[in-house]
């Protein structure tokens, strides 16, 4: 009885023991680093003195920062192609595509293991592989050829069975998990889709569920290899890549650690509501409600079967007056495709802006919706303000219910459209034979002529921050406390007003908690020593994006206690030395307050010896029980300052 996460775990085991909660360290077979987070992992692989890539692929995608309304994007782009050449990465223009349908495309093939600096790297899974999203330094790591440490997950059995009814597709699918287990549900878990319903989901179907299993909060989402991931693989040229994996014995319950069931057949068109991805209720409950924006496009709905579904319903009509229809191609062969089909001309004949291949309004660089309007978008992701709109009001949805909406100005159910339209559901015939276009990839040079590459550093490319021992004695005041699913967007935000100071962190702390409390950075800066935070439950969800702990830790934080913590943002406090504590009895969180002393002494003896340890309150002279998770080898990691000072050291 073994399921296909299992025998991927397996087949690339280096330590550990594959037993829940126990730490294991994976051979990984391929890297992906896009730009809003791969600048910190080139500048990270020269601080480490790395020579040369030493995995089978590894990719830097520019797909974030694409508006350059000033030098620093492009400078960017430029140091991150320097850096491509010169450790011997592939490089992904931009305007290449998203880099998770175009690493589809080009290089993904079952049986292999990959890990992202994006939370959405699991999209992978659609094809078979093990692909985890981890902050950029695990990241820099595995490029060096070092494992991945992680806890061994549990498995999680979801079973499909029935087929989708009309106007119902893959999103609907991930927003019904949503519904069912929220933000946190899929914590320390891997999710495996299998049973008969899979027959009807194609690869790219498959990418939209894997791909926001990262808001389910999973370590990574698992589909078999099967026909339709040949199928995929021969449409783009690459079937010789292809290797069956299936699980054995999936319908015994004693394969999985968990089980769950979905009847495809009994599933309707939902919508996730402001301003989180768990807020889920069917788009009849939320109908009605006027939209000033429709985007379609990003990693969460990147097939060229989601605009041609987008296209056949707005043929031969218009977008509703005084509405902005977005569409945001996720690749330059799919836009190829869409041309060739003739999709094109029906979005721009209906009045959809058509913009560039990119992650575009997804991570807020561009197309922030007005303030006090509702947008609707085929996004993974509507956490506060991550549209580039402070007081945002942003749905998420399939592209049925998105077009449908489009037309109408209202959110709208597309079967009710349907039927007020007179439109059967459209069967979209997608060729055969995918465009393969590389002209935007550049191969890895020859390790002679890399080695001779000098990396291009604008003005906004900065070095990172010193990474200093952890105090024996640690003591500080609790700058801010936070409420529940505080997301990493709210930590480090997106948008184009922070993004552009990816590279350079000095400049990129003044944003830190702006959205929340655009006075921590000052309070921070200003004061002489460490500080902590507090926080609710699954702190730091959200995006892998590490300046999300480096950032704070530049302005002093060293520990962070809190009810419980994001799997990638955990690993990330404890990569850049900072402490992450739970308090063991969640109730103790209501007894601190903003301004309290909080003090943790003989640091090195107490995480040495034992995972229970007091934090005792200075200001109300109050002990609180904690606890951490850290392994022998993370604690060691946390005393030295972080991962890069303990390399120094060994």
């Amino acid at each position: 009885m073994t399921n296909v996460a299992r025998q991927l775990i397996e087949s690339h085991l280096l330590s550990g023991e594959m037993t829940p909660g126990q730490e294991i360290g994976l051979r990984i077979d391929q890297t992906l680093t896009q730009d809003a987070t791969g600048t910190l992992v080139m500048l990270e692989l020269e601080a480490m003195g790395l020579d040369r890539a030493r995995t089978e692929v590894s990719v830097q995608y520019v797909d974030h920062n694409l508006l350059q309304t000033d030098a620093k994007n492009a400078e960017d782009h430029l140091f991150l192609r320097s850096a491509a050449r010169r450790w011997g990465l592939w490089f992904s223009q931009a305007g290449n595509g998203v880099s998770h349908p175009a690493h589809m495309q080009h290089f993904g093939r079952p049986g292999a293991t990959m890990v992202g600096s994006d939370s959405h790297t699991p999209a992978a899974g659609s094809l078979g592989m093990l692909a985890i999203g981890v902050g950029g330094l695990e990241v820099a790591m595995a490029i060096a050829g070092e494992p991945l440490y992680l806890v061994m997950p549990e498995i999680w059995g979801v079973r499909l069975t029935g087929e989708l009814p009309p106007w119902v597709s893959a999103k609907d699918v991930i927003l019904e998990m949503l519904r069912r287990d929220g933000v946190s549900g899929g914590r320390n878990r891997i999710i495996e889709y299998h049973g008969p319903g899979l027959s009807q989901l194609s690869a790219m179907d498959r990418h939209v569920i894997a791909n926001m299993g990262a808001e389910l909060g999973a370590t990574t989402t698992v589909f078999p290899a099967d026909e339709a991931v040949r199928s995929f693989l021969r449409a783009h040229g690459r079937e010789d890549d292809f290797t069956e994996l299936l699980a054995t014995d999936a319908d015994d319950p004693a394969t999985w650690d968990r089980t769950d069931e979905i009847d495809l057949g009994t599933l309707e068109p939902l919508v996730a509501a402001p301003s989180s991805p768990g807020n889920v209720q069917t788009v009849r409950a939320a109908a009605g409600r006027e939209i000033s924006q429709v985007v379609v496009g990003s990693s969460a709905n990147p097939g060229l079967r989601d605009f041609g579904m987008v296209a056949a319903m707005l043929a031969g009509r218009r977008t509703a007056p005084g509405l902005s229809f977005d569409v945001n191609p996720t690749s330059r062969n799919m836009l190829q495709d869409l041309t060739r089909m003739g999709a094109t001309f029906d979005l721009i004949g209906a009045g959809a802006r058509l913009h560039q291949a990119g992650c575009m309004g997804c991570i807020g660089m561009g197309q922030a919706p007005a303030t006090g309007t509702n947008s609707l978008r085929t996004m993974p992701r509507n956490f506060p303000g991550r549209s580039g709109t402070s007081d945002d009001s942003v749905w998420l949805c399939s592209p049925e219910t998105a077009a449908a909406s489009g037309l109408t100005g209202v959110i709208t159910d597309p079967r009710d459209w349907a039927e007020t339209a007179g439109m059967a559901y459209p069967t979209i015939e997608l060729p055969d034979r995918a465009t393969v276009n590389r002209a935007m990839l550049e191969e890895p040079l020859p390790p002679a002529e890399a080695a001779a590459i000098e990396l291009v550093k604008g003005e906004n490319i900065a070095t990172l921050p010193d990474l200093t021992p952890m105090p024996h004695h640690l003591a500080g005041p609790v700058m801010i406390k936070l409420g529940d699913d505080v997301s990493t967007d709210e930590i480090s935000p997106a948008g184009a007003r922070a993004l552009p100071f990816r590279s350079n962190i000095p400049k990129l702390a003044d944003f830190v908690f702006d959205a929340i409390d655009p006075d921590y950075s000052v309070r921070a800066a200003a004061h002489d020593g460490p500080h902590v935070i507090v926080g609710g439950e699954n702190y730091g969800q959200g995006s892998s994006r590490e300046h999300a702990a480096i950032a704070p830790y530049y302005l002093g934080l060293r520990l962070v206690l809190a009810k419980s913590f994001a799997r990638i943002h955990w690993q990330n406090l404890v990569n850049f030395g900072i402490l992450p504590l739970e308090f063991t009895d969640p109730g103790d969180y209501d007894s601190v307050a903003a301004g309290d002393e909080l003090r943790l002494s003989d640091v090195p003896d107490t995480l040495g010896g034992h995972h229970e340890l007091t934090v005792h309150n200075a200001t109300r002279d109050e002990d609180y029980p904690a606890r951490h998770r850290l392994s022998a080898r993370q604690v060691e990691m946390v005393l030295a300052g972080g991962l890069i000072p303990l390399l120094r050291t060994t």
